[in-house]
């Protein structure tokens, strides 16, 4: 592996006791010198390939917090409706769609957004002109409901009088299923549609993975879905592409509830894995989400008589927790509303501490958390009481966001949550209070790109400038703090924080040269960045043509 020395531009470690230097060396695959110039031109020995910046700046690699790998790489084939703000639109491009597939092939997408055109949910009657003779299902763009046409209803066995599924909902105008299905009911359907084959699977990942290596990225969690099996899916299809050399992103994977038990009795514990593939946590969903008004909430929606939806009682949220963590296995926990915040929160303190006087139990869920280099984490974290935003630090749970979330949401959270925005996407808050922040961009809910995320998390603007100043603007960060969420904070919440996330000497040499300066530039433009050059320990995974 050949060594090289970086100069002639800003190096941004993101470590405090060097934030910024003029050269770096790479030897093995790791940092092996960072400061002056004439401090790693001596530390290297003059025996290392030069790479001249030109001026341009350099960052650890970034990681995505939370991305549906497969999910995302497998929609990008397929139809997607996001940002549509007209109906008539959106059923332009479904006609459009279905007009170029097969006989009797399945329509897959989604990405729409019903609030964007008034409001109204779609109806399957409206699908079902655009789609003869071939069942339709699409996906809203947070991934808790979906809309189907009659025939995949039918495929499904759904009609008027089918009961609705545990955790699930199946949406009815009269006492009539309308086509909305909502949470686990979508899986009804989804069970139906033909499976993709591997191979399929492994050239779109493939594909997916030089896409986040040219906006600079090197890593990405990977929580399960709803869907039954996803972890098993999404982790057989990972270890394939590591056995055959084409894993291009460092992936934690998060296990599914469904696959719990059996990890138990295997006794697989976090962190099981090496630095390319690694065991993460155990994923549970408190709530749904707050476009579908399943967000579980403390007091009612704006405007309505009901708080929301719990996916997971209390009962089995803390029963679960409990026994992921005496097991050695931390959890990552879906929670978007302020009560299922504070269920999560309860749960993960009531089994790190055990039962009041149970000191015996409270000794061995201490103990499990310690034997853990994997922390336990809430994914989401979109609205928060006040009051329990210091427990994530108190605690050590990870606040696992996403802040293009912020900015696509905003007018429909000020709809729905009212003067209670002031805690919502609270990033500055829950970095104040002590809190670990690890971003990431829930694609396929929202684009792959992290200079979204980074961009909304200074601006709390969309990328068009709306609002001006931007959204609630006292949860903004700094351009430091954002970088670190896509650096720092995944490599602390990977246990990984003593080689990803920095640019140190013994850290492993995964960075990106960027386009533009993120220091310099108008935060405006944040957006628009771009890496000219990623390396993944020191190995050039991608330039700009």
């Amino acid at each position: 592996m050949p060594s090289s020395i970086l100069y002639n531009g800003p190096i941004y470690t993101l470590d405090p006791a060097l934030p910024r230097a003029q050269a770096l060396g790479i030897r093995d695959g790791r940092v092996a010198a960072v400061g002056s110039e004439g401090k790693v031109q001596a530390a290297m020995g003059g025996r290392a390939e030069p790479i001249n910046l030109r001026g341009r700046a350099v960052i650890p690699a970034l990681t995505d917090a939370h991305v549906h790998l497969v999910g995302y790489a497998l929609a990008r084939r397929d139809l997607r409706l996001d940002g549509l703000a007209d109906y008539d639109d959106v059923l332009r491009r479904v006609g459009d769609a279905a007009h170029q597939l097969a006989a009797g092939e399945w329509l897959l997408g989604g990405g729409w957004d019903h609030t964007l055109w008034g409001g109204r949910w779609p109806r399957a009657a409206d699908l079902d002109a655009l789609t003869p003779g071939r069942p339709a299902l699409l996906v809203r763009k947070d991934g808790h409901s979906a809309w189907a046409n009659s025939r995949a209803l039918e495929l499904a066995g759904i009609d008027d009088t089918t009961p609705d599924p545990p955790g699930g909902t199946i949406g009815r105008e009269k006492k009539r299923a309308t086509g909305i299905l909502l949470e686990t009911a979508i899986d009804l359907v989804r069970a139906h549609i033909p499976p993709t084959t591997q191979a399929q699977r492994l050239d779109a990942l493939r594909a997916a993975c030089v896409e986040a290596h040219s906006y600079g990225m090197a890593g990405a969690h990977i929580p399960s879905s709803l869907a039954a099996g996803d972890s098993a899916s999404v982790l057989r299809d990972l270890q394939a592409l590591r056995a055959r050399g084409h894993l291009g992103l460092r992936c934690l994977v998060h296990l599914g509830l469904d696959a719990l038990d059996h990890a138990l009795e295997l006794g697989l514990r976090s962190g099981f894995g090496d630095r390319w593939l690694r065991l993460g946590a155990v994923k549970m969903f408190a709530d749904g989400s707050l476009g579908s008004e399943t967000a579980e909430m403390l007091s009612h929606y704006e405007g309505r008589r009901h708080l929301g939806a719990a996916t997971m009682d209390t009962e089995s949220l803390n029963a679960a927790v409990e026994r992921a963590l005496a097991g050695g296995i931390a959890v990552a926990i879906h929670a978007i509303g302020d009560a299922a915040n504070r269920r999560v929160l309860d749960a993960i303190e009531y089994a790190l501490l055990g039962q009041e006087g149970d000191s015996d139990a409270a000794g061995s869920q201490r103990a499990a958390r310690d034997s853990s280099a994997i922390p336990n984490r809430i994914e989401h974290c979109q609205i928060v009481h006040p009051d329990d935003i210091p427990r994530f630090a108190a605690l050590g749970v990870i606040a696992s966001m996403q802040p293009i979330h912020a900015t696509s949401d905003m007018d429909m959270a000020e709809q729905l949550w009212g003067d209670r925005c002031a805690s919502a996407y609270a990033w500055h808050a829950l970095q104040e209070a002590g809190a670990t922040l690890a971003f990431g961009s829930d694609a396929p809910v929202e684009p792959l790109n992290p200079w979204f995320g980074i961009h909304a998390a200074v601006t709390r603007q969309r990328r068009d400038g709306t609002p001006p100043g931007g959204w609630r603007p006292e949860q903004r960060v700094d351009i430091t703090s954002a970088l670190r969420g896509f650096t720092a904070g995944p490599a602390v919440a990977a246990g990984a924080a003593h080689e990803q996330g920095t640019l140190v000497p013994g850290a492993l040499a995964d960075l990106a040269v960027l386009s533009a300066d993120p220091f310099k530039i108008d935060p405006a433009e944040l957006h628009a960045v771009t890496s000219e050059l990623t390396m993944i320990e020191g190995e050039v995974v991608w330039t700009r043509p």
